[in-house]
């Protein structure tokens, strides 16, 4: 069967309209489901909806209410919420283009893929399309999905476009309250040529399918142990601190890591054959400050 469009409407760029379909482009993953199950009769647990001093209720009674004081709602019914009047629901103006390094990728949601709605609007998707992909540009606007409305931005991708949501600034936690304590270190030359050769080592082209959900893994097979009736050892790992040492002689644990093909430190130009060189100490590794970020800024359409 067919996958049904998440959205329809049109992708307007000043006077040019383009009907498009939108389709997610992710799916759940081969996730473990639980259920709560009352272990003395190894029962399912039932959630009911109930309202106090009235008991369980007729779900098509129910309707949805937003509390302006504590205990008083304003009652909206689904044809109400779904009236209010949003160009946004059925238009995705294009309003600005930026180069896509310029925002940074905490912003970026989800993705999802667009394609021409018929084979009238496939020259005008078409030109969109390799005009972005020619630029180097993505196109931003909003657009109104599935009750909230949504900062977008668009890029050209094989013979279709991708479109993803972005979150709005007041969604993403400020990096500087984090990163705070974090001191102004300058790293070691020697350590820091060991560790660009560690990634140069093992640099590669990306491809998803060399990575699955090893938890996922391990539970399937535990759970096909119990079902065997298999007896199943729990390793007490508690005592076990997940940091590691606090103080770590990066160094050697560096040198470890690379083997044999670790570069010889650099030599002192102003250290003398007699003079014989500093002990090191363990040195801490240190988190850099992430690239100044540009957030979108909430617009009403």
């Amino acid at each position: 069967m067919a996958a049904r469009p998440y959205w329809r409407g049109q992708i307007r760029l000043a006077l040019v309209s383009i009907p498009v379909e939108i389709f997610s482009a992710t799916k759940s993953g081969a996730a473990v489901a639980f259920h709560q199950i009352y272990e003395p009769t190894g029962q399912r647990i039932k959630y009911e909806k109930t309202v106090p001093g009235i008991g369980p209720v007729d779900v098509d009674k129910i309707i949805k209410g937003f509390e302006y004081e504590k205990g008083e709602y304003v009652l909206l019914d689904d044809k109400e919420i779904e009236g209010v009047k949003l160009e946004s629901k059925k238009t995705l103006e294009l309003t600005q283009f930026v180069d896509s390094h310029e925002i940074d990728p905490i912003y970026f949601d989800k993705p999802y893929y667009v394609v021409p709605a018929d084979d009238l609007a496939e020259e005008a998707f078409v030109v969109l399309r390799e005009a972005l992909k020619r630029s180097h540009k993505i196109g931003l606007g909003q657009l109104a999905m599935r009750g909230r409305e949504y900062v977008v931005s668009i890029k050209g991708c094989g013979r279709g476009m991708v479109m993803e949501t972005l979150r709005y600034a007041d969604e993403v936690h400020k990096a500087a309250s984090y990163f705070r304590d974090i001191g102004d270190t300058k790293p070691d030359d020697d350590l820091l040529d060991l560790a660009q050769t560690l990634i140069d080592k093992k640099t590669g082209a990306f491809d998803a399918s060399d990575f699955h959900d090893r938890y996922v893994d391990a539970l399937k097979e535990l759970i096909e142990e119990k079902r065997k009736g298999k007896t199943i050892k729990i390793d007490d790992d508690k005592a076990a601190d997940p940091r590691g040492s606090n103080v770590v002689d990066l160094m050697a644990a560096l040198k470890k890591s690379l083997g044999s093909s670790a570069p010889a430190p650099k030599a002192d130009a102003e250290e003398t054959p007699k003079k014989k060189p500093a002990a090191k100490k363990p040195v801490k590794a240190t988190a850099e400050e992430p690239a100044p970020t540009k957030a979108p800024a909430r617009k009403r359409a």
